[in-house]
């Protein structure tokens, strides 16, 4: 697969670094065709520094090594996606990603990520809003919370039962947003979810390569 890729004059490859599991772009870098090797063969993201001119292991210094999930080339092969389970900070200044400095957003089209919804369930917790729905469940308590959360799951499955999959999906959404406000009241985040579903991945592929065996 190396020998299909397209190094520039300098033999270089331009690699985008994204966290795995958030799909957040972390740091734009460049690879060498040793660079590339050396992170494929250690798992770890390795550079070529092009103001040092030698090569780079992410975290060497700093401890915030970033293991591999995978490396994705584009349809020209000239560039790279390394997906990447991060140990620390992406960025030298401290920061989680190199990409901070807003250039330009569109107020019309907010981008939609789970991590907006839970900040702003989290700030309807926080700071209550008169009015807001959100509000008065955190008010209600715990209770209050989970009797929509079963309310919405018996609707889901009355909506999927009828065959309606636009209703399903709207169902869904519903029964998602008071999840996330469960969450939200226990303390629970998305990174707890996201390594639990990670950890059973692992399992049910065990299982099911012990069942093709």
């Amino acid at each position: 697969m190396l020998d299909t890729l397209k190094f520039d004059a300098n033999g270089l490859i331009p690699a985008i670094v994204v966290d795995a599991e958030t799909k957040e772009v972390l740091t734009l870098a460049y690879m060498s065709r040793e660079s590339l090797q050396l992170s494929i063969e250690k798992k770890l993201s390795c550079f070529y520094s092009r103001s040092r001119q030698k090569l780079w292991l992410k975290g060497e210094t700093s401890g915030h090594y970033q293991h591999i999930i995978s490396i994705t080339a584009d349809c020209d092969q000239d560039a790279l996606v390394v997906a990447v389970k991060k140990d620390g900070p992406a960025c030298h200044t401290g920061t989680e990603s190199c990409f901070t400095q807003t250039v330009f957003e569109n107020d019309e089209l907010p981008p939609f990520s789970y991590e907006r919804l839970m900040a702003l369930i989290q700030g309807r917790k926080d700071q209550k809003a008169e009015g807001s729905y959100t509000t008065y469940l955190f008010e209600k308590g715990l209770d209050k919370i989970l009797k929509k959360v079963g309310e919405e799951s018996t609707e889901v499955v009355l909506a999927a039962k009828g065959g309606d999959q636009k209703e399903t999906i709207y169902e869904i959404a519903d029964l998602a947003y008071h999840v996330m406000v469960l969450m939200i009241q226990m303390g629970i985040s998305l990174a707890d979810i996201r390594r639990e579903l990670a950890s059973r991945h692992v399992i049910d592929k065990k299982v099911k390569q012990e069942k093709m065996t």
